[in-house]
């Protein structure tokens, strides 16, 4: 399989899922999949094909694009499957990815706030 994504790279998804990520949910059919579904969101979101119109996007503004696409894809690996963040001591590994889980969506919900507002995307392209 080959990677899909337009608007990250695997590698960025890789290191925001964090090193114990479970590798039977972390396999790049998943990735691809979690990537091409914040893609589709951003492009309702904003009203503009990111994907398509990739060329003509500013290069200060594609690592936004790809930050948002890359914790998406990493919040559901996290999700997918926690063992890999839990031993013996339970409930401060859940905490851990609480943690994990809350900083990465307060940082979507940020980008998000930015792509609906059609000033940004004006500004953008």
């Amino acid at each position: 399989m080959a990677w899909e994504g337009t608007l990250t790279t695997e590698a960025e998804c890789n290191s925001l899922a964090g090193e114990n990520v479970d590798a039977t949910g972390w396999v790049e059919a998943n990735k691809n999949a979690w990537v091409k579904q914040a893609e589709a969101f951003l492009t309702i979101l904003g009203k503009y094909d990111f994907v398509t119109n990739y060329a003509s996007i500013s290069a200060n503004f594609k690592p936004l694009l790809s930050e948002y696409c890359a914790r998406y894809a990493a919040m559901n690996g996290i999700l997918y499957n926690q063992s890999g963040y839990i031993d013996a001591n339970e409930l401060t590994d859940n905490l851990q990815v609480e943690m994990m889980l809350n900083a990465i969506v307060m940082r979507l919900r940020a980008i998000e706030k930015l792509i609906e507002n059609q000033d940004f995307i004006n500004f953008l392209t």
